[in-house]
């Protein structure tokens, strides 16, 4: 189902949309196992707990993941426009 199959949901106003969609979430968080979990879902989660509770100190601060995604980005970005200019 989409939205536009609800044609009362066009006449809504941003603010009634919102609550709309926060009480619908509320809803679906509220019978989780509703929701499937795939396997690998979980299987990841595992391993990143064994990975913590062997080296707890191991984790980044927030500042850290920060400048590593900006960094990321940031090379993507250049490796995009070597890449456009080389052609």
């Amino acid at each position: 189902m989409r939205a536009r199959d609800i044609p009362q949901i066009a006449g809504l106003s941003t603010p009634e949309k919102i609550l709309l969609v926060e009480d619908l979430w509320d809803n679906v968080a509220s019978n989780q196992s509703s929701v499937p979990v795939p396997q690998s879902h979980k299987d990841e989660l595992d391993r990143r707990i064994k990975s913590y509770e062997s080296n707890p100190g191991a984790l980044l601060s927030l500042a850290e993941l920060e400048a590593m995604i900006a960094k990321r980005g940031t090379e993507r970005w250049e490796n995009g426009n070597q890449a456009q200019n080389q052609n």
